[in-house]
């Protein structure tokens, strides 16, 4: 009787030990996914700022090609009305 019962302590001392070792890597598991999804998160903001800096860049080249054709206008116009005063 007494190996029955050392089986059976054995069996589940057994069970809490696999319970407790289950619920241990749970736990890993469930922290390290959430600091991958922290990375995740920042990753993805970096991203969208990224695109928008990009937008803006086009943006602001656009402005400079508007700026440049205005100053040639400019330049045009005040060679023009340097021939006219000659």
């Amino acid at each position: 009787m007494s190996a029955a019962l050392a089986t059976v302590v054995v069996g589940v001392l057994s069970l809490f030990g696999t319970l407790a070792g289950s619920l241990g890597g749970m736990k890993l598991m469930s922290y390290r996914i959430e600091q991958l999804e922290k990375r995740v998160e920042k990753h993805n903001n970096l991203i969208e700022r990224t695109y928008k800096l990009e937008e803006e860049v086009k943006i602001q080249e656009e402005q400079i090609k508007v700026a440049n054709h205005r100053l040639s206008d400019l330049e045009r116009g005040t060679d023009n009305l340097r021939e006219k005063i000659k």
